[in-house]
């Protein structure tokens, strides 16, 4: 049997992309812009939904950036961000000198924890320092709890920016992912449930937002015959020919979703009757994740002993890619100094979580290697 790699989630083309590349190239359109970029963005306006008014940029990470700097988000202003996740979903608030306060998470969709949010909030009120903004990630394409999170942020009156990166394609009661904050982001980096090889997009409630979100992503420069320049600005757009792949992309993402979710079964199946293992899965109907990244959680007690990093590794040696969960922001060494609100809870999913292939172009050889190893 072939021992090639089995990527956690690599890139898985749909055959159209080449299409929409091609013209770029024939009609000369390989500048910065063209017709790719807004046709991008209105396919993901239509996905999307709810009114929803796109700006395609180069990372998720500009979109978060961007984000931050529309809700007015200055040097020594406190933004509340959810621990267990990239550190992307952190650092454009340190790039606008603000201090990342740091939440828990709740055990059964891993994301932001309602009880230690408020507890955050109330906090910092008292200490005189009312945040400035909430980032809420869907972890692993997982929504998070957007009706106990946006009744917190209403109450006081604290934007939401809804940290998409790893979560289109799912839903929540119905209403897709990328539209339930003040401001959300997605991403399409590499492993991403579609990608345009790198990139991103900011998703906004009102043209004016994206149009003053796009002027900031393209050097923020001034309506003049000249280069004038009375903001400070940011090389964020996204090129045309990425936004061509995109365009292809999105002719298959439903089938990649459909894909990943068939990979979750496959775990759900493989391990049935596992006392020590838990696969990651939605908590009720409301809920419709992606499932982006399959994962679990192990329990030695229940696994013979076994721990996550002994299945890590026997995966590694059968050249299979598996890897921990995010390890949470608040125990990085550049976060040190945060103030961090909950429990221990992301460091358990840490401490015992791991990812497996999850690629939507995974096939039955690879999964048949999967099984053989895990069994």
């Amino acid at each position: 049997m072939s021992n090639s790699k089995i990527w956690l989630s690599s890139p898985h083309m749909g055959g159209t992309e080449m299409n929409y590349v091609q013209e770029a190239f024939d009609t000369n359109w390989v500048a910065p812009l063209g017709p790719n970029v807004s046709g991008f963005e209105e396919d993901l306006e239509r996905y999307l939904g709810q009114n929803s008014c796109v700006g395609a940029l180069s990372s998720g990470t500009a979109a978060l950036h961007l984000a931050l700097i529309l809700l007015g988000v200055k040097r020594d202003d406190e933004v509340i961000c959810q621990s267990m996740t990239f550190s992307a979903s952190a650092n454009p608030i340190v790039y606008q000198g603000a201090l990342p306060i740091f939440i828990d998470s709740e055990p059964t969709t891993w994301n932001m924890c309602p009880i230690a949010l408020e507890e955050a909030i109330q906090d910092r009120i008292a200490k005189g320092k009312k945040p400035k903004a909430i980032i809420a990630v869907h972890l692993y394409g997982m929504p998070f709890k957007v009706d106990e999170i946006r009744k917190i942020a209403t109450t006081y009156q604290i934007p939401i920016i809804e940290d998409s990166a790893e979560s289109l394609g799912s839903t929540y009661k119905g209403q897709r992912c990328g539209t339930f904050g003040d401001i959300s982001i997605l991403s399409f980096n590499g492993n991403k449930i579609i990608t345009t090889s790198g990139g991103g997009a900011i998703v906004t409630k009102t043209m004016e937002l994206k149009s003053k979100a796009v002027f900031l992503s393209t050097q923020a420069r001034d309506n003049a015959p000249h280069y004038q320049h009375s903001e400070i600005g940011y090389n964020y757009r996204m090129s045309n020919i990425c936004a061509g792949i995109g365009r292809g992309q999105m002719e298959v993402l439903d089938n990649h979703v459909n894909l990943r979710r068939a990979m979750h079964d496959f775990y759900v199946s493989l391990f049935e009757g596992n006392n020590g293992i838990t696969v990651f899965s939605e908590p009720n109907a409301d809920y419709f994740s992606n499932h982006w990244l399959s994962c679990i959680l192990v329990n030695p007690d229940g696994t013979g002993g076994m721990t996550r990093e002994q299945l890590r590794l026997k995966l590694e040696a059968e050249n299979i890619e598996s890897r921990p969960l995010w390890k949470p922001m608040h125990l990085q060494p550049v976060f040190a100094h945060c103030p961090y609100y909950g429990g221990t809870v992301s460091e358990h999913l840490f401490k015992n979580g791991l990812c497996l292939p999850s690629g939507s172009n995974l096939t039955d050889e690879d999964r048949s290697r999967i099984k053989k190893v895990i069994l």
